[in-house]
């Protein structure tokens, strides 16, 4: 049997307060979502001022990347490559860079997924909401 790590409430507010701070650093309104590692939501905040679309977005990346094991940008960029019928592939609907995993000794064990400003933006929030771990 193999053991596995987990984010707990503690590492969930770690990653959100890392995350808002790096936003509110730099004004930018955005929505902050982590997922476990099955993607299901675990926290999910709107800073004042983001779009309500954002609510929509950042759970949605961060879905992606909990389920695909990987940043969402991999799978906007193959899109973007041409390969458009990976549009239809099931489950995946925040196919757009800001959905970051969190790994832990190679294992995924959650994503934060951001929404709200230009897509590198988002994804540096979600990086470093997930520095605060320190994995």
């Amino acid at each position: 049997m193999k053991s596995t790590h987990a984010l707990e409430a503690a590492d969930v507010k770690a990653i959100a307060a890392a995350a808002e701070k790096e936003a509110l650093a730099h004004q930018w309104a955005v929505t902050i979502a982590i997922v476990d590692a099955g993607g299901h939501l675990l926290w999910l905040q709107r800073l004042d001022g983001a779009p309500p679309i954002s609510a929509h977005i950042a759970p949605a990346k961060a879905h992606t990347a909990a389920m695909g094991r990987r940043e969402s940008k991999v799978y906007e960029d193959v899109i973007n490559q041409g390969r458009t019928s990976f549009l239809s592939a099931p489950q995946l609907q925040g196919m757009l860079e800001g959905g970051v995993p969190v790994m832990k000794d190679g294992q995924c064990i959650g994503a934060v997924g951001v929404s709200g400003v230009k897509s590198t933006e988002d994804a540096q929030i979600a990086r470093a909401g997930i520095a605060a771990l320190g994995l």
